[in-house]
């Protein structure tokens, strides 16, 4: 049977403090924060997808990962409804330093306007308009 991916579903981030990283995609890019399964691990809800947070220090046997899962290694890219200028002014006032941007650059559907910064764990991230 043959079958094509639909969409992505959610992301798994290794971070060194679970309190510290959740506490940023909340304040910084307004996620909501979740707690799930047994083990109440911790989950970032935003538009239908979601982030698992795992802990670098957890045990390889409580969470499947990839074999070299670590800190830092993400380069991750959220589409949000505002332009670039507000994305970067946003980022100002919450304290975070841009890396670069807003920029021109091509995502999925086409051309965006991108900011980028970095979490509390190191990993890229790049936040993106489309043209209206």
């Amino acid at each position: 049977m043959r079958f094509s991916v639909d969409r992505l579903d959610h992301l798994v981030i290794t971070c060194r403090d679970v309190e510290i990283s959740a506490s940023w995609y909340q304040r910084v890019l307004g996620m909501e924060r979740e707690a799930f399964g047994e083990k109440r691990r911790t989950a970032l809800r935003f538009g239908g997808q979601k982030i698992n947070l795992r802990p670098a220090a957890s045990d390889q046997a409580d969470w499947s990962s990839g074999h070299n899962a670590q800190v830092g290694t993400m380069d991750l890219c959220f589409v949000v409804a505002v332009a670039g200028e507000d994305i970067a002014t946003h980022l100002r006032e919450c304290g975070v330093t841009i890396v670069d941007g807003p920029a021109p650059k091509v995502g999925a559907l086409g051309p965006i306007t991108s900011v980028y910064c970095r979490d509390p764990d190191g990993n890229l991230i790049e936040i993106s308009t489309y043209s209206r």
